[in-house]
């Protein structure tokens, strides 16, 4: 897995408090948030490879329910 860096980020107040609300509802930190987004734009637009195992691991296909 490769290692996290830091990055200082300036935002929108508008924005921060609607990725604030987006994260809440998916229970995910602010953070984690701001990553899953861009990670899916990046992926949408063919600008991010990941492995195969990355790309199942996120897969809502690949959700099991439990009997």
């Amino acid at each position: 897995m490769p290692s996290k860096k830091s990055y200082p980020l300036r935002i929108n107040e508008d924005v921060l408090n609607a990725m604030k609300r987006w994260s809440d509802d998916e229970l995910r930190s602010v953070n984690a948030q701001i990553e899953y987004v861009l990670r899916a734009a990046l992926r949408e637009t063919g600008r991010l490879k990941e492995t195969k195992a990355k790309a199942v691991e996120i897969s809502p296909q690949n959700k099991t329910e439990e009997p």
